[in-house]
């Protein structure tokens, strides 16, 4: 459907407010290394053994291969690789040795602060190149991730017929940030706006998790990896 200009505006609103507080999905904060000049393009690891992976990837389902593709579309570009946090912290699968494939590999980086280096992303399905988008970036998609097949990203994998519709950013940013999720405010335990959302994100009044978060948050990654089980 349609925005209205209200839906629009705000739509408008929570992209430029999550793009200029430099939120994203990890947060992990701090600058981006010093990247060779050129032609940027930030290649994105995955956990392979993801739900995402598993049920959203096309024929290629692996970071080397992601790698190899973009190197050979992208033959005289620098390509930036970054591992994804929870593989360099040894919790899931995707190590991959990036070198002769990538001219630098961006271990501990923050993603948004990458993003603001780079002319481009090559992904299979990661959430950081829908990142990519509310960025103003080029997105070339090798699987079929939620904000891939709208007209909005450079499309490589199999995309689902129903995805025919042809939305302005704004349009996916209202659907998937707004209209679908639902969100809880950790400093009142309330529903709220996304918007509040940000303002706490952005401001750190977060509760500092307790061990049995911690706990918790590891036994999720253990089990993600079998997601697919009960997801398919």
């Amino acid at each position: 459907a349609t925005l209205t200009q209200g839906q629009a505006r705000r739509a408008e609103r929570l992209i430029a407010a999550l793009t200029a507080r430099g939120l994203s999905k990890y947060n992990l904060g701090g600058a981006a290394p010093d990247l060779p000049a050129g032609h940027r393009v930030l290649v994105p690891g995955q956990v392979e053994d993801d739900a995402s992976i598993l049920c959203g990837a096309g024929e290629v389902r692996s970071n080397l291969d992601l790698l190899r593709a973009a190197r050979a579309a992208r033959p005289d570009a620098v390509i930036i690789y970054k591992p994804h946090p929870d593989v360099e912290a040894g919790l899931r699968r995707g190590a991959v040795k990036a070198e002769g494939l990538a001219d630098l590999v961006a271990s501990g980086a923050d993603p948004a602060a990458l993003l603001d280096q780079v002319d481009e992303v090559w992904t299979m399905t990661s959430l950081l190149g829908f990142e990519a988008l509310l960025r103003g970036r080029a997105v070339t998609v090798l699987g079929a991730p939620f904000y891939a097949g709208w007209g909005l990203t450079t499309d490589l994998g199999e995309i689902p017929q129903r995805r025919s519709a042809r939305p302005a950013l704004a349009g996916l940013v209202h659907a998937a940030l707004i209209d679908y999720p639902r969100y809880l405010d950790p400093v009142t335990g309330l529903p709220c706006p996304v918007e509040v959302a940000v303002e706490r994100l952005s401001s750190g009044q977060i509760p500092h998790p307790g061990l049995a978060n911690r706990t918790l948050s590891k036994l999720q990654g253990l089990f993600a990896t079998y997601a697919h089980l009960w997801r398919s």
